[in-house]
């Protein structure tokens, strides 16, 4: 891993917050991800399954994390599963996690290896009444492809037919909003990476530079500051393409009076900070396209403004509807008989702003987290409304993370520059 090592003190914490909620004499097994093919003999880049590395920290494949409060051997009440190194494998692969490395990482103390697994997980599961499974039920999930996660759960309940089952998801959907301050530490880390990023672009971006040129200085930076990676492929996206909401082909050059929309974030120690900025290519907002930003701007200001415990995502979206057709209506890009007008199910500002405003920030970019029940103190969210205008083509959207707590919000990002002024002054210095 590049980035420096974590306090093992999250997952510690993260762990007994799971098994404060299981129920009596319950098992609960998670797994590593799949390594997924390319072509071959290569592999794609590994990514870790969020549900395990929330509980432990390891990002090596085939891992597995074993819960069990009640097993009659306290030893085995929190086992941290691992392949056993090999040598000639290593020659080729690279070094595998030791059982004192993965117990500094984890705060797990028992470590067993992957092939003296099976007799002792026949024997916990026979002394348990309950098996609690791990399942993938993001609410944005669009890949049915099947993972480890579920052809396990087709094994064991093959091999266990008679016990009941539990799905761990709801429990943790639960557990991964709330953020722990240790947890918010690690974020604000990745956040701390991307401004830097960001600011280094304010002074390389010239009309004529490629928009590759630009992902390649956000990737040298983030590395460069010991990120694990981009949380997400980088939208670097000048003039008409700004509309386009996941363009990632950034393959254009960017020229003199264009704006330039880029969403971009840094990860690190697994957790992820979610980043947009649209700038003028040339330093300077022409009179409408300031106009345009700060309308936006002061979207992301009311959002700020309303995003607090006890709201609902739903009920937030409606009012940042309310504020979307003002903004519109100032910019002529709406009439007052368009609003009057308008189908409720699909109101006029929908042309302009297509996109919502807010989603949970976490080990995951779209990280587990409530809709439609109110929010609550400990949750990442991000704030990043948009204007698209096809006719202007052109597209502007401010992005920044915050941080829910009793009193309100923390703008995890509030050194970040976003004034329109302060841009320019940035980027001509």
């Amino acid at each position: 891993m590049k980035y420096l090592p974590l306090n093992p003190q999250i997952f510690i914490k993260n762990r007994k917050r799971f098994t404060d909620k299981l129920e009596r004499n319950t098992i609960a097994v998670f797994l590593a991800n799949d390594e997924m093919p390319e072509n071959g003999d290569a592999l794609y880049k590994y990514k870790p399954n969020s549900n395990l590395f929330w509980l432990s920290g390891i990002q090596q494949e085939d891992s597995m994390v074993i819960l069990y409060p009640d097993n009659p051997d306290p030893k085995y009440r929190e086992v941290l599963v691992l392949v056993r190194p090999n040598e000639l494998k290593e020659k080729w692969d690279g070094k595998r996690l030791r059982a004192n490395e993965a117990t500094a990482i984890s705060g797990i103390k028992t470590i067993v290896w992957q092939d003296a697994l099976p007799a002792l997980l026949t024997s916990w599961i026979h002394a348990a009444q309950t098996i609690c499974l791990d399942t993938n039920e993001n609410d944005r999930k669009s890949s049915w492809i099947e993972t480890r996660q579920y052809r396990y759960i087709k094994e064991l309940k093959e091999k266990f037919p008679l016990h009941q089952y539990q799905r761990a998801a709801p429990v943790l959907k639960e557990l991964r909003a709330i953020k722990t301050p240790e947890e918010v530490e690690v974020i604000q880390k990745a956040i701390n990476i991307t401004e830097k990023t960001f600011r280094r672009l304010l002074q390389f971006i010239k009309p004529g530079v490629w928009e590759f040129e630009i992902e390649a200085e956000i990737l040298h930076s983030f590395l460069s500051n010991r990120a694990t990676r981009e949380g997400y492929g980088s939208i670097i996206a000048s003039g008409d393409r700004a509309r386009t909401l996941h363009y990632v082909s950034n393959n254009q050059q960017c020229l003199d009076g264009e704006l330039i929309l880029m969403d971009f974030g840094a990860e690190y120690g697994g957790y992820n900070a979610d980043l947009t900025r649209t700038i003028p290519v040339n330093g300077r907002f022409t009179k409408r396209q300031k106009e345009i930003y700060n309308a936006c701007l002061r979207l992301h200001r009311y959002a700020a403004s309303i995003l607090k415990p006890g709201i609902t995502i739903v009920n937030y979206h409606e009012k940042l509807g309310d504020a979307a057709t003002k903004e519109c209506l100032k910019l002529g890009l709406l009439t007052r008989g368009d609003v009057k007008n308008e189908d409720p199910e699909n109101r006029a500002y929908r042309k302009y702003l297509y996109h919502g405003i807010s989603h949970h920030l976490g080990i995951d970019v779209h990280d587990l987290g409530p809709f439609r029940s109110p929010l609550k103190a400990g949750m990442v969210l991000t704030i990043e409304p948009g204007l698209y205008i096809e006719e202007e083509q052109t597209g502007v959207r401010i992005e920044n993370n915050f941080l829910l707590t009793r009193s309100g919000n923390i703008d995890l990002m509030k050194t970040m520059p976003i004034e329109a002024d302060d841009i320019e002054t940035l980027m001509n210095s």
